[in-house]
């Protein structure tokens, strides 16, 4: 029987990503994979974080093997993505036999502009389609929804998604979860739903407080258990070495919960 760990996803960046920017209190070692042990979490969806940070390559991956599943991107933090990185990506699939999708980060833009809604075209979109039903197996295609895009023309993209995640950029906004998720299940009826949960208020640049984080974790919890969801999202790997209230509570939340059946 399932168990919500299982249904329990770390978002994995390279060591350090956010060390020079959010207003974070150090500087973090901590690897993705050494972070996912230290949360006992057995999925992670390992995102690219700038131009810097590591491509997928085959022996970049070797240790993400023993996990349960892994997502990786194809469309990184502020939307980088270029064609030979995602061919590379999906191509990884043949290697990581874990591997069983891959996301696009900051995919929607703020406004509709010439280029369209989204950082790549509705026939890039296909394309991306193309080469993940050519794969041996089949890959789930991932996509992030923040909460103050809900009003954006995004539907036709998100016809072309397998799993959307939504998530609340500024804490004070959880207040709204409820409203906000409802509107996101609206405009993609056919994709299965992640809780993204902050565990830093990067749209504020300060702790995520005990009580917010509570709430958005048993809130994802009950969902989870309703089926309204099929999993939670802990963001981010690169803060989990630094002594943060919030992710220690999130550590001993999961240590209670973990192994609750589905």
């Amino acid at each position: 029987m399932a168990t919500a760990r299982d249904r329990f996803w770390l978002w994995g960046h390279d060591s350090g990503s956010h060390d020079a920017h959010w207003n974070i209190p150090g500087k973090s070692r901590i690897t993705p994979v050494e972070a996912a042990f230290y949360l006992s979490i057995p999925n992670v969806v390992m995102v690219r974080y700038n131009e810097k940070s590591m491509p997928s390559s085959v022996q970049y991956s070797v240790p993400f093997r023993p996990l349960q599943q892994v997502v990786w991107s194809i469309v990184g933090g502020s939307g980088i993505t270029a064609g030979a990185d995602r061919e590379q990506t999906i191509e990884l699939s043949r290697d990581l036999p874990n591997m069983t999708g891959v996301m696009m980060d900051d995919f929607f833009k703020a406004t509709e502009d010439k280029d369209g809604v989204g950082v790549l075209s509705l026939d890039e979109l296909r394309q991306v389609r193309t080469l993940l039903d050519a794969t041996p197996r089949k890959l789930d295609l991932w996509v992030v929804l923040y909460d103050h895009q809900t009003a954006l023309p995004v539907e036709h993209h998100l016809e072309l998604c397998d799993k959307v995640t939504f998530w609340t950029w500024e804490a004070e906004n959880l207040s709204r979860l409820e409203e906000k998720f409802a509107l996101a299940e609206a405009l993609a009826p056919s994709c299965d739903k992640l809780l993204g949960c902050y565990m830093w208020d990067y749209g504020a640049k300060r702790p995520m407080p005990t009580d917010l984080m509570k709430q958005q974790c048993e809130k994802g919890l009950q969902w989870l258990q309703e089926g309204r969801i099929e999993g939670m999202i802990f963001l981010a790997s690169c803060i989990c070495d630094l002594d943060l209230e919030a992710v220690e509570w999130t550590r001993q939340w999961i240590a209670r919960v973990g192994d609750q059946p589905l």
